[in-house]
């Protein structure tokens, strides 16, 4: 299994992040600061850490730099991740040595792509498979189980009811995915994007067009960071929600604590009222599943 370090001060990026990349069987590590990053470096030797290049106490240059001098994992791939994109990002990351660079928002589906990349390309890479094989091995003395509870009647019972309590445990809490999919099934509904307030992408449902989430994140984005700052200025507080239409559609954006926006598209103008009542009957939910 890969090991991964997320390194970034913002929990949302950290939380879209570690979900992406366990997802593919990885596992993640997270740091909120370039001390703690170090201190993880040292301790459980990441294969790929991916940092922020603006952190609190350090920079994401500086934890490459770290990265490359260690004696043990110089050759260690590292990405930053810049909410700028000009060239003094793109030189500074070169000169450092770092193997990738993003710039925010992006897609998580690219971010996957980058890791699994760099981690079959990483000196140890070929080991991955290897370290993954013993797993079948695993499930095989268990399956026969089953058979040595038909011989006592006894044991039966048992079986039988300690099965209702992991049935009971599944459907209790509906994922993120699941909760935006309701969203977007609602008549009238083409896609919905939910992204924190740097616009980076935490999930989408849908019928989306390519690129369309980036764009939906990126502006709702834009728009509640300029609408927060008039609310602060006429002493209405922080932006709750809007529309915006458009000639083909309306598009609904609402704040989802204080981390989180969700963008949804609406296509039937008559469809509007329902929608927003959803949405906002949604809201609270999907503050608890993030």
């Amino acid at each position: 299994m890969g090991k991964v370090l997320v390194v970034d001060d913002s929990l949302s990026v950290r939380k879209v992040v570690e979900k992406a990349l366990e997802s593919r069987g990885l596992q993640v590590l997270a740091a909120a600061s370039g001390s703690e990053a170090i201190a993880m470096i040292d301790r459980d030797q990441p294969d790929v850490v991916i940092c922020d290049v603006i952190l609190p106490d350090k920079d994401g240059y500086q934890i490459c730099q770290y990265v490359r001098t260690h004696p043990a994992l110089g050759s260690t791939p590292v990405l930053l991740i810049s909410g700028v994109d000009n060239g003094t990002v793109q030189a500074r990351a070169a000169e450092v040595r770092s193997n990738e660079v993003m710039f925010k928002p992006f897609g998580v589906e690219d971010l996957v792509r980058r890791i699994d990349k760099l981690l079959a390309g990483r000196p140890n890479g070929g080991k991955q498979p290897t370290s993954a094989a013993p797993a079948p091995t695993t499930p095989v003395p268990v399956a026969p189980a089953p058979v040595a509870a038909s011989t006592p009647m006894a044991e039966s019972p048992l079986a039988t009811a300690s099965a209702p309590a992991p049935i009971s445990l599944a459907p209790s809490e509906p994922s993120l995915k699941q909760r935006l999919q309701a969203l977007a099934d609602t008549p009238g509904v083409r896609f919905v994007v939910l992204a924190d307030r740097e616009g980076f992408l935490i999930e989408t449902a849908g019928e989306l067009a390519p690129d369309a989430d980036e764009v939906a994140g990126a502006l709702a984005s834009c728009l509640a960071e300029a609408s927060d700052g008039i609310g602060r200025e006429l002493g209405q507080g922080p932006l709750v929600g809007t529309i915006l239409e458009y000639e083909a559609g309306t598009l609904l954006l609402h704040g989802v604590g204080a981390s989180a926006l969700l963008a949804v598209l609406v296509g039937d103008q008559g469809a509007l009222g329902k929608v927003r009542y959803y949405v906002r009957k949604a809201v609270p939910e999907l503050v608890r599943a993030l």
